[in-house]
């Protein structure tokens, strides 16, 4: 069970509709503005190409080191707020879409998590560039409570990559 220590959370956050990176900017914002959350490290801005996707808009993508006191289900509250709070429309079609932001929590602490409502660590993470590659920025050597390994190792037996490039460098 949950304790109100501080935790030490992974935040991967994407956009792929309007200003990409001012809705980034805006949520990194709004996370710093809650008084029990407290941004600890910020990775570059990259861009990646749409993962299991049919659209051609390209996604900028970041992983944010928080510290918090929040519960996850608190913090998954706070993170879905932002989302709407920024104009995330979701759909309960099947798939992948579109979208303003997109927050999700890929680690909070070592814990895991899975239920109907939240699934931590990311059930995708270690198959996900897009969140890796920021991820390897801010804390490479942060070990996977379910897999055992470090994001760095998991970056290494990707077989198939979707292509990621700092944001600007895209050709």
């Amino acid at each position: 069970m949950y304790n109100k220590l501080m935790a030490i959370v992974y935040l991967s956050l994407g956009s792929n509709l309007g200003d990409r990176v001012g809705y980034l900017q805006q949520a990194t914002s709004l996370l710093g503005m809650h008084s029990d959350i407290s941004i600890v490290a910020t990775s570059s801005f990259y861009e990646s190409e749409p993962w299991l996707m049919s659209t051609e808009n390209w996604f900028v993508n970041a992983v944010l080191q928080i510290s918090t006191t929040l519960s996850p289900e608190e913090l998954l509250n706070e993170c879905q707020r932002i989302e709407n709070q920024l104009g995330r429309k979701r759909s309960l079609e099947k798939g992948y879409k579109d979208r303003t932001i997109d927050i999700d929590i890929i680690f909070y602490d070592n814990l895991i998590i899975n239920n109907e409502k939240l699934t931590i660590p990311h059930k995708h993470f270690h198959k996900r560039v897009f969140m890796l590659v920021p991820m390897l920025e801010i804390a490479e050597d942060f070990v996977h409570p379910f897999f055992g390994k470090t994001v760095e190792s998991i970056y290494d037996e990707i077989e198939e990559p979707e292509m990621v490039c700092l944001y600007g460098t895209r050709l």
